[in-house]
């Protein structure tokens, strides 16, 4: 069988997780009933770099439930969940994932879905893409399109879309207001101190919780951590969202402040070097670090390990590190995703919302593709009330609609006081 994880036994742990989900995303299933026998993605071959989780295996289902053939890895050497991976194989998907990849690993599995000469892709951080143009160019002009699940990722390819460098249309899924709203917020948010617990055990009532970044991600972490009874914290570079935090109900000021009071620390920025060896110096003893981007580069490790004497795992997912003068840091996950290492990433809730944006995407790009231009396209408003109207429809919410009065008086100018 195509594909190589890490253990097939566990496949039936598997099965009983993606259960779960699917009883959890009505959403997505829906959609999969409305398409299953016109198959709109018949034809199609799409190669998928997305975190290997029960929810993401409702997605694939899904796909090929459309028609599509579909051939997956995960986008993170640590958020693979083995017997969801081995659910997958079970079910004939072509699928490289395990958790505990190694870089060389991690690119090999995505070079093995590429081989199948993909008509779509499907992404989260852009490592599929990145790879597609930077290994593979010339597979480009088969390509109909592709879609891209996460902030950073989407901010990446804007930039090479900026550059004149992109090869085929992408499409912006994170962007999505049932995707940025709703998963980027209450799915991080929920998901991030679900691995800090975890991985921890720590009480969140009266500590001092440091979010680094004030966007949705760490507003969400924020939002949970304050509920917990943890004094809440926010640093930031951009002054508007500084000012939201603020206004939110937090205190804001610099990392260099920070560092000397902060219990719990999350970096939720998408930016390097967030973190660094000056900070390090000058966190309290047993202060706990972790990161919630996608990539693994907001803490600076290196530095932390020339001040460190020794290091040793604790517990699962969060390694002691004791430095020259005694004083003890923990760090959460390897500085990767704590919410997918430590925990099992988001809800399925509302994943329910952000993977109905990508398979109603894929179809978008299907039927497109040829006629679009190498860009990175929005998800049309009309697709985002759509699904959040089926959602509220599964959690039997009505809501008001616009009287002909109303409508026409929306786009009316001769109206005054």
């Amino acid at each position: 069988m195509n594909g190589k994880i890490k253990d097939i036994s566990l496949a039936d742990a598997g099965y009983l997780k993606i259960e779960w989900a699917e009883a959890h995303m009505p959403v997505l299933m829906a959609l999969k009933k409305r398409h299953q026998d016109s198959k709109p993605l018949k034809g199609m071959r799409i190669s998928g770099c997305l975190h290997v989780t029960k929810e993401t295996a409702v997605l694939v289902r899904t796909l090929v439930a459309a028609g599509a053939q579909v051939a997956w890895s995960g986008c993170n050497p640590l958020s693979t969940q083995d017997d969801v991976a081995a659910a997958l194989f079970s079910d004939s998907i072509p699928i490289w994932a395990w958790h505990g990849l190694s870089t060389e690993e991690f690119y090999w599995c995505i070079e093995k879905t590429i081989e199948q000469k993909p008509t779509l892709t499907l992404d989260d951080g852009a490592d599929l893409v990145f790879t597609l143009h930077n290994r593979h160019p010339e597979l480009a002009k088969q390509l109909y399109g592709g879609s891209e699940e996460t902030t950073t990722g989407v901010h990446r390819l804007r930039a090479m879309a900026n550059d004149g460098k992109l090869l085929y249309p992408l499409l912006a899924v994170n962007d999505a207001e049932t995707k940025w709203d709703f998963d980027n917020v209450y799915g991080t948010g929920q998901s991030s101190i679900d691995g800090i617990l975890r991985a921890t055990s720590i009480l969140y009532a009266g500590k001092t919780f440091i979010v680094a970044g004030y966007g949705h991600c760490g507003r969400g972490a924020a939002m949970r951590a304050k509920g917990m009874g943890a004094n809440v914290i926010a640093t930031e570079v951009k002054a508007t969202a500084a000012l939201k935090a603020m206004l939110d109900g937090y205190r804001v000021m610099p990392m260099d402040e920070a560092v000397k009071i902060g219990d719990i620390f999350i970096t939720a920025t998408g930016m390097k070097e967030v973190i660094i060896g000056k900070h390090f110096e000058k966190m309290k003893d047993g202060a706990i670090v972790c990161n919630t981007g996608h990539y693994d580069c907001e803490l600076n490790l290196k530095d932390l390990a020339k001040m460190t004497a020794s290091r040793k795992e604790v517990r699962p997912n969060c390694v002691q590190y004791t430095l020259k003068n005694g004083r003890k840091i923990y760090v959460l996950g390897e500085g990767r995703l704590v919410n997918l290492v430590a925990a099992e990433g988001h809800p399925s809730e509302v994943m329910d919302m952000s993977f109905a944006n990508q398979f109603m995407g894929m179809i978008w790009l299907a039927k497109n593709g040829p006629k679009l231009e190498k860009k990175v396209y929005d998800i049309s408003e009309e697709q985002d009330q759509e699904i959040a109207r089926l959602k509220l429809q599964t959690m039997g919410i009505s809501i008001d609609t616009l009287t002909e009065e109303q409508i026409k008086y929306k786009t009316a100018y001769d109206e005054g006081t």
